[in-house]
């Protein structure tokens, strides 16, 4: 963390609120992070920098570590990543793909040795492999018997997707290991990127061809391997770089992470060769300073370096902390910055009727991206960092992608300079904007029903992928049905005809049946799916799950008072406050209804009604089953309360082994784990089902 930043964080703790407002403060900070990974996993569109990113997710983390009762099953600290894209077919990984924590300053990395150490009760420097932090796409390769048989994107860390075809185009990437005796099973983990060279001549051809040039490497590769045409990726220069391993079976891992990188190199696979094996924090800083010098010069975009503890038998001993291991750190390098001015400052009206002021700048280019806005969160933020209409601001692209405005230029501030006014009023509806005590966020009053803007964001949130899943009703769609009033609730939606959906814009009679027959397809759901998509406000994915298995089926929840709900787990006072607020509006009630006669249902007999046999066990899957798909046997055992995992320990319950077992079954053996066939797993989910 730069010193600027170590103040405006220190600032920001510093005029923290009272222990009071604690809940709110997380369960702002949660709602903005979450909205900010969606944007920037999911949509490839970031809406803030990687740093302030960074700075929001600290202070969250701070302050779940001085109450940790106010952690939520869908906190940003409780999980990795966002979601994966609905084009591609889902890859559930057989290990999950972390993230790894950050550091920003060399105190932070001292801590974190010091951390590594006490873990390890050593007295000693610690061994460490440096390598540098790639700025592109993570992907995990799946070899089977030396043929490379898959290739997903890390999604959210525990689903991606599928871009077999897509990888396939990457040159330098084999085939088949080079290899006589391959490892039944290995999933290598690494990096997509574009070189600069190549990211310039492909700028250079979309600037001929008349077509929108990209704004740096990232995006050119992510959107290069997302490409439906594999012709296109082809025609695209992509690189690779292994730098972690996931599931293995069939052969032995190497005893440090060094040593298995260089058998990542021995196999064919491309390793980078900036890395080093250094010893202690002054090690690592000495990495760190080395590669920043080297950083103009190299080939491609880096945005830090990152630290593991080199020998494996340490890092297994460290282990894991929610999200991220203990026995690794990215050190991340200042961003660069830019100063421009602040023409205007706006707002923007979310889904839950947040207003969001938005700086609106003189264009300026940072870093090759040319900048014309900046979300400035809320209104305390504008006030604490005091930007005005007319100042300078210092405008920063940290993690070398996103820009942020940093701070103003005080020195610079003209005398007509003018303070932000929260409007009175809502932009859209002219609804009354209103500020609760106990809240960071101004909202607009009025609603779905009055604000067009909410309604688009509800709607846009009950159509998407971890809601009811309607494929082809994106946002231009959900745009003009509610401008031109076709739609008004979600209800709305299984009232579209044929003909209706083919006269909007860009729309034809075959993409409106795609539409038509995905709504029908919709129908057939989960009660968790269809809480989510409601849109209760502090009702992730996560607490949809805990309150449909909780009452099992959606009159009890309708029925459920304020003790009754505080019972499901990772649910308290403020969640169920919002609860019931939601279904005691009768307009929502109404709504539930239409959604019902449309003909939306799920089956009842799951989670809530029916034991769930395996809860509290934990499965673990290895080798090839006869007949189920590894995914097909995670879910049926997750649908039974089962825990998927992808390592076995003392607190195993069951190894289910198939064909060409490795590591995992003699493991399970010398623990003295239960080891199940296909046939004796199916028989224990139908005898306890």
């Amino acid at each position: 963390m730069t010193d600027q930043q170590q103040n405006l964080f220190g600032h920001l703790l510093s005029t923290a609120p009272d222990p009071v407002d604690w809940r709110a403060r997380s369960s702002w900070l949660c709602d903005e992070l979450n909205r900010h990974a969606h944007a920037y996993y999911v949509l490839d569109h970031p809406s803030i920098p990687d740093a302030e990113y960074d700075i929001l997710f600290r202070e969250l983390q701070d302050i779940e570590t001085a109450h940790p009762e106010l952690i939520s099953a869908d906190s940003p600290t409780q999980r990795v990543g966002g979601a994966p894209l609905p084009q591609f077919d889902q890859v559930r990984h057989a290990v999950p793909m972390l993230s790894i924590n950050n550091g920003f300053s060399g105190d932070d990395i001292i801590a974190f040795d010091r951390r590594v150490r006490e873990g390890l009760k050593s007295e000693a420097d610690i061994e460490y492999a440096c390598e540098l932090k790639f700025d592109g796409l993570a992907i995990n390769l799946r070899y089977e018997n030396g043929v490379l048989v898959q290739a997903a994107t890390r999604g959210d860390g525990a689903t991606g997707e599928d871009v077999t075809v897509n990888i396939r185009t990457v040159r330098s990437l084999p085939l088949k290991l080079h290899t006589n005796s391959p490892p039944a099973v290995i999933d290598i983990r690494g990096e997509v990127l574009m070189f600069k060279a190549d990211f310039a001549r492909l700028n250079e051809r979309q600037r001929e061809a008349g077509q929108k040039e990209f704004a740096n490497p990232r995006n050119a590769a992510a959107g290069s391997l997302r490409q439906l045409d594999s012709r296109i990726t082809a025609q695209r220069n992509l690189r690779f770089f292994a730098y972690g391993i996931g599931l293995l079976e069939g052969g032995e891992l190497p005893s440090t992470h060094s040593a298995l990188l260089d058998w990542y190199q021995q196999l064919g696979v491309p390793v980078c060769a900036e890395r080093a094996v250094v010893r202690g924090a002054s090690g690592l800083l000495g990495f760190y300073a080395d590669i920043a010098e080297k950083r103009p010069l190299l080939p491609y975009e880096i945005d830090g370096v990152v630290y593991k503890v080199n020998r494996v038998e340490e890092q297994q001993k460290l282990g894991f902390v929610s999200r991220a291991p203990r026995f690794a750190l990215a050190h991340k390098f200042p961003a660069e910055e830019a100063t421009t001015l602040v023409q205007d400052i706006t707002v923007q009206v979310g889904r839950t009727g947040a207003i969001t002021p938005v700086a609106r700048l003189v264009p300026v280019s940072v870093g090759g991206v040319t900048v014309t806005n900046a979300t400035l969160h809320n209104e305390d933020e504008v006030r604490r960092k005091d930007i005005r209409i007319g100042d300078s601001v210092i405008v920063r692209r940290a993690g070398d992608v996103i820009p942020e405005v940093v701070a103003i230029v005080p020195e610079r501030r003209p005398p007509d300079a003018r303070e932000f006014v929260m409007p009175v009023s809502c932009p859209v509806c002219g609804s009354d904007i209103v500020r609760l005590e106990e809240e960071t966020i101004a909202r607009c009053s009025g609603g779905w029903i009055k604000c067009a803007a909410q309604r688009k964001g509800g709607l846009l949130h009950f159509v998407s992928r971890r809601a009811m899943d309607i494929e082809g009703l994106g946002e231009q769609l959900v745009e003009q049905l509610v401008d031109r009033h076709v739609v008004t609730t979600a209800a709305d939606f299984y009232k579209l005809g044929l003909t209706a959906l083919a006269e909007l814009d860009r729309m034809a009679q075959k993409s409106a049946q795609n539409v038509l027959d995905a709504l029908q397809k919709s129908k057939s759901t989960t009660l968790a799916r269809f809480i989510y998509a409601l849109g209760i406000r502090h009702v992730g994915e996560s607490t949809a799950k805990e309150l449909a298995r909780h009452f099992g089926s959606l009159d009890a929840l309708l029925t459920a008072n304020e003790e009754q709900i505080i019972e499901v787990d990772d649910v308290g006072p403020v969640v169920a406050h919002a609860i019931l607020n939601f279904f005691g509006d009768p307009l929502n009630r109404e709504l539930i209804e239409q959604l019902r006669a449309a003909g939306i249902h799920w089956d009842e007999s799951s989670p809530g009604h029916q034991p769930q046999p395996q809860a509290g066990k934990t499965f673990v899957l290895t080798g090839t089953l006869p007949n189920l798909k590894r995914e097909e046997a995670a879910a049926m055992i997750e649908a039974a309360g089962g825990k998927v995992a992808g390592s076995v320990s003392k607190k195993t319950s069951y190894v289910v082994a198939g064909a060409d077992a490795g590591s995992k079954l003699a493991k399970a053996e010398e623990l003295g784990v239960t080891i199940l066939d296909e046939a004796t797993l199916l028989n224990l989910l139908e005898q306890q089902a």
